[in-house]
């Protein structure tokens, strides 16, 4: 059977990561799911439950209100929540089941905003695509709601689109990239992400610039491109060398009056020097900031294996998307690099005589390793693949 993961486990889920993108905000998220499930959500695929809560819900999905459709049951408890609690937005997802059983979000949406006079909009998870597909949806719908046109701060004012703890450390990330806007000469707008408040969000059209620092970022900067004029660079600034190459694309973007003028990514990759000794395997904006990293302050040459939803600009043409196990580890078997940076997970699909450079992914292997994750943010590199 293809597509089946025996060995590795698969990635967050989309409804985990509608959770996690819109933690901070001071929304409510509602989960349709069965009782017992919120626990998936809020701790297992999210490390700030046991330090900062959050409003969500799971909608307590019965059999019978599988079977029968009961929706006015869902909808008078969001409405009835939602009163006690007050939140700024509230925001309705799903699991497999409402899936299976037919359920319309949109429409249940606006009648809770009709309800109670709060924004509230479906997000049409169903727990069988990764934490990129969810986190894309929730930050494009907090963007269609909340960001309006306003003036233009003065100097580069960056907005940050995508960072959640799923793939970065949620303690010092976001420190780390402010520091590095700071340092060379940007100002701070907002984060979309973990470190945001919706305050800063109803902002975010004030910057110049939106640097998108995971694929599920892309959507809301492309929105924020085509309503608002702002010129979106893709990146993480890992290392000294490429934050450097980096922040040059950030200039170079806000100073273009034309958005065909810049290329949408600040990765380089026309020119990068894909050797076959190392391997990255993970998210496809980071591990090609990490390739380019390891180029520019090290010298090696990496290619991408990108088992998560991406687009091909965001990758070099000896770079590979590989979804499946079994073509994972088949690359891997015919290349033979001497190399593999990904989280410690991918240790038992790794070929005999390959070391693993552990760069632990919350997203992929939870809790296991939190302890472990780097921040390689505005460092230098080699500090950590010494």
């Amino acid at each position: 059977m293809k597509n089946v993961s025996k060995i590795i486990p698969c990635y967050a889920a989309d409804t985990s990561g509608v959770c996690s993108a819109l933690y901070e905000f001071g929304g409510m998220t509602v989960v349709h799911d069965a009782s017992g499930c919120n626990s998936t959500y809020s701790t297992h695929d999210e490390p700030r439950w046991y330090d900062m809560r959050s409003n969500i819900y799971i909608s307590a999905l019965t059999e019978t209100d599988a079977i029968m459709g009961n929706d006015e049951k869902l909808i008078e408890d969001i409405v009835s929540a939602a009163k006690d609690q007050k939140p700024e937005f509230i925001a309705l997802c799903g699991s497999p089941m409402p899936m299976m059983t037919g359920f319309d979000y949109e429409a249940v949406a606006r009648d809770i905003q009709g309800r109670t006079g709060i924004p509230t909009f479906g997000l049409e998870t169903n727990g069988t695509h990764s934490y990129i597909d969810g986190a894309s949806m929730a930050f494009l719908a907090v963007t269609k709601e909340f960001v309006r046109q306003c003036p233009k701060a003065e100097g580069i004012g960056v907005n940050i689109i995508g960072a959640t703890p799923l793939d970065f450390p949620w303690h010092g990330t976001m420190d780390s990239m402010k520091q590095w806007l700071s340092d060379n000469g940007f100002s701070f707008i907002c984060s979309l992400g973990m470190g945001g408040t919706l305050d800063e969000i109803r902002r975010a059209a004030s910057a110049k610039v939106n640097l998108v620092v995971s694929f599920a970022g892309m959507a809301a900067a492309e929105y924020m491109l085509e309503n608002f004029g702002i010129n979106y660079v893709c990146g993480v600034p890992f290392g000294k060398g490429f934050g450097d190459v980096l922040a040059d694309y950030i200039r170079e973007a806000a100073a273009a009056t034309d958005a065909d003028c810049v290329s949408p990514y600040g990765m380089s990759i026309d020119d990068v020097e894909c050797g076959t000794d190392t391997v990255i395997i993970g998210e496809s904006i980071s591990a090609r900031s990490l390739a380019k990293a390891l180029e520019l302050d090290m010298g090696i040459g990496a290619r991408v294996v990108c088992p998560l939803p991406t687009d091909d600009m965001l990758l070099s043409e000896n770079d590979s998307e590989l979804y499946a196990e079994e073509d994972i580890k088949a690359y891997l078997e015919r290349e033979k690099p001497r190399t593999v940076i990904a989280d410690p997970l991918y240790r038992y699909v790794i070929p005999d005589g390959t070391r693993l450079t552990a760069l632990p992914h919350f997203a992929f292997s939870g809790r296991c390793f939190q302890r472990d994750m780097k921040d390689l943010i505005n460092i230098d590199i080699k500090e950590f693949f010494k």
